[in-house]
């Protein structure tokens, strides 16, 4: 087995200089991107804001950061809400094990550290949830912990300011950066506000796509890739996994007034969360409502809805669509009751086969205010 070559970092000393000029940049500006998590930075408010702003931007996350902290002000709180009530509150923002982790969470430092954030490192590490990153941005920001979180942004930012070439997708790479960064971290505030400063000018002006703001830059003194005119081609970052295909045929079935929604399973991609049911592949419609009679479904109209595609991580789903109405009372169903049972042979594959005991019927207030339903399916509602 080949020994992986260990990691040099070039020109570390250059580290040093950026603390003072990126902290004048963000306390000169920060009033400018005022974010409400940064106003009242409880421990709670930061672990919950970090959490969501993985993954997403922070212009999109504010409405639901204010949302959630409405609905669930203490971390007791968040540790007893209910899970359907808990993905209705995350509905839209995605990556839903964020939340489910979350909670998982919450219920630890409820019952191991009296409903608050334990104020170590070490113990931050071992919620679930919380990774390098976010450990070192609570720690940061919250406690005044001299610890860089290490992101996209500071990969950037570090790599762009040294030339440095190395693959900051590699796990050793980000972890050599960290360690460089980290004996010239303050205590106390200035810690986190050295963090939200990477942040900041990794979101406004050291841009990952596009040409980079050097002119607005505090470290454009600094920055030897801007000094070589190498801004774009750094920082070096190798290709991610191709995603995988997947087809599917979404069913919007309605029939009196209701919609028809089935939970996913407990495990896998957007566990636990309601969904339009779909079948797999793209079927004609011919086939598709040879199938549908033989669920025992009376179909009344159908009508092809535009493609969409939605991506996930690793995973790419080609959509196609309908939108099915079913004949009044065919199922003589109550809203949020499964439909009885019926036995066919199935001429459409499907992930789980009995769709007619897998379905609810939604009204419209329900889906408002108490089905969770993924953006995957938002194309077809």
């Amino acid at each position: 087995m080949k020994k992986t070559p260990p990691i040099t970092l070039e020109h570390t000393e250059m580290l040093a200089a950026i603390p003072s000029p990126l902290l004048r940049w963000y306390r000169a500006q920060k009033d400018n991107r005022s974010l409400p998590w940064r106003n009242a930075p409880a421990p709670y408010h930061v672990w919950l804001s970090e959490i969501m702003l993985q993954q997403t931007r922070a212009s999109a996350v504010i409405p639901y950061y204010e949302r959630f902290l409405a609905a669930l002000p203490t971390i007791a709180a968040l540790a007893a809400c209910e899970d359907d009530a808990l993905m209705k509150l995350w509905q839209g923002l995605g990556y839903y094990s964020r939340a489910r982790n979350l909670k998982k969470a919450a219920q630890t430092i409820v019952a191991e550290y009296g409903g608050e954030l334990p104020r170590d490192f070490e113990c931050l590490l071992k919620l679930p949830g919380i990774g390098r990153y976010t450990g070192s941005a609570i720690g940061s920001i919250a406690f005044g912990f001299p610890l860089p979180a290490v992101d996209g942004n500071v990969l950037r930012v570090v790599s762009r300011v040294l030339a440095s070439t190395l693959d900051i997708a590699l796990p050793a790479v980000k972890r050599a950066i960290e360690q460089a960064l980290a004996p010239h971290y303050p205590e106390g505030q200035a810690a986190g506000e050295l963090n939200q400063a990477f942040m900041d000018l990794g979101a406004t002006v050291c841009l990952p796509h596009g040409a980079p703001h050097c002119t607005r830059c505090p470290l454009a003194r600094l920055c030897l890739a801007h000094d070589a005119g190498r801004e774009q081609e750094l920082p070096a970052k190798s290709a991610s996994k191709k995603r995988r295909i997947e087809k599917l045929t979404v069913l919007r079935m309605e029939q009196d007034g209701t919609l028809a929604l089935r939970k996913r399973p407990e495990k896998g991609l957007l566990a636990g969360l309601w969904e339009l049911p779909h079948v797999d592949g793209h079927p004609t419609k011919k086939a598709l409502l040879a199938y549908l009679g033989e669920q025992g479904f009376a179909v009344e109209r159908i009508e092809k809805l535009p493609h969409a595609r939605h991506i996930f991580s690793h995973i790419e789903w080609q959509m196609h669509g309908y939108r099915i109405t079913l004949a009044d009372n065919s199922l003589g169903v109550a809203e949020g009751m499964p439909a009885p049972l019926a036995s066919s042979t199935m001429s459409v594959p499907l992930k789980r086969s009995d769709l007619r005991n897998d379905l609810v019927w939604a009204s419209r207030e329900a889906l408002a205010d108490r089905y969770s339903i993924p953006s995957a399916f938002s194309y077809f509602l």
